[in-house]
């Protein structure tokens, strides 16, 4: 097989997130879920935007993240998402473009504005996000380009695309091109909210084997099993997952698949200022180790690494070279 002009290509939510300081009463005021994603109307996020603080607005989205991530690793990145032709929508492809990544999706010419995440970080560095979705859910499976898919080791994908048809239609091509190619398909959970809302149906992706690498934190791990218990849900995945990776915030990760388990201990940080990027750049260093060929305890040192830098300033993109980084921690790829 040729070598994939792609490491890792994402499709998901192209998203402006608008981050901004707040504490618990505001989040009660507001009657807002600490530490989840609600999904939220053009009004919802007008009377938002007006109540909060001063915030900032950084390009965002979950699998964007990610592969802004895979892109400072040094990797081929690729990604696939609707924006609409509008102020934010410029924002998102400059950013994105600027951290380089490969981003020729269409931008829509009218319709609804493009999606905005708003994320409330309180000071213990929980965020709590609400989205409208606005154009992204517009992602249409005619936005799936075959050849490109065809030519990436690993098409990522995030749940939420799970929330609009045509979305969802779009990520299922997306799944049987690659793996018509014979390239790997991974899915993120994306939050506990998501899987409560698609249970049975991301269960099915993982016992059809559509799905061969699943990435979920400990929440949403238990939500899809419907257990309190760590140990019964990990049981649980060995028995439908090729491969996953459980990531357990200060506890580090478990790299579970159907022969063994391994714990991979977290990178120590001097201070957690926003965990809105954690788990995305996790995967990102996660998938850019197993595109590069490395065995599954690199991976999760590498995505703990990557883990690590986003926790310890605003925002859900590095702010550092994570290629820089791995090669001074002895884990370059």
């Amino acid at each position: 097989m040729a070598a994939p002009r792609f490491d890792v290509l994402g499709i998901g939510n192209a998203i402006v997130d608008v981050i901004a300081r707040t504490d618990d009463d505001f989040l009660v005021a507001q009657n807002m879920q600490k530490g989840g994603m609600a999904l939220i109307d053009e009004a919802r996020a007008t009377a938002i935007y007006e109540a909060m603080g001063p915030a900032v607005e950084i390009s965002g989205g979950s699998a964007a993240n990610t592969i802004a991530g895979v892109a400072s690793f040094g990797a081929r990145a690729a990604f696939v998402g609707k924006v609409k032709d509008d102020g934010l929508g410029r924002i998102f492809r400059h950013d994105i473009s600027r951290a380089g990544v490969s981003f020729s999706t269409a931008p829509a010419k009218d319709g609804p504005s493009t999606a905005r995440c708003y994320i409330m970080v309180t000071p213990d560095g929980e965020r709590t996000m609400n989205t409208y979705l606005g154009a992204a859910q517009n992602l249409h499976p005619s936005d799936i380009v075959e050849a490109d898919i065809a030519d990436a080791a690993i098409t990522y994908l995030e749940g939420y695309l799970w929330d609009p048809k045509d979305a969802k239609e779009a990520f299922l091509k997306a799944a049987t091109i690659a793996h018509g190619a014979k390239r790997m398909v991974s899915l993120t959970l994306s939050d506990a909210f998501c899987v409560d809302r698609y249970r049975a149906e991301f269960l099915q992706l993982l016992r059809d084997g559509v799905v061969d690498l699943l990435f979920a934190n400990e929440a949403e791990l238990k939500s899809l099993y419907e257990t309190a218990d760590f140990d019964t849900a990990v049981t649980a995945l060995r028995a439908d997952a090729k491969l996953a990776a459980v990531t357990r915030s200060e506890k580090g990760c478990v790299v579970v698949s159907r022969d063994k388990m391994q714990a991979v201990s977290a990178h120590a940080v001097d201070r957690v200022v926003d965990t809105t990027g954690a788990g995305d750049l996790f995967a990102a260093g996660f998938l850019t180790a197993v595109a590069r060929g490395r065995d599954h305890v690199a991976a999760g040192q590498l995505g703990g690494l990557a883990a690590a830098e986003v926790i310890q300033h605003l925002g859900a993109r590095p702010e550092t070279s994570l290629q820089a980084l791995a090669a001074e921690s002895g884990l370059a790829v």
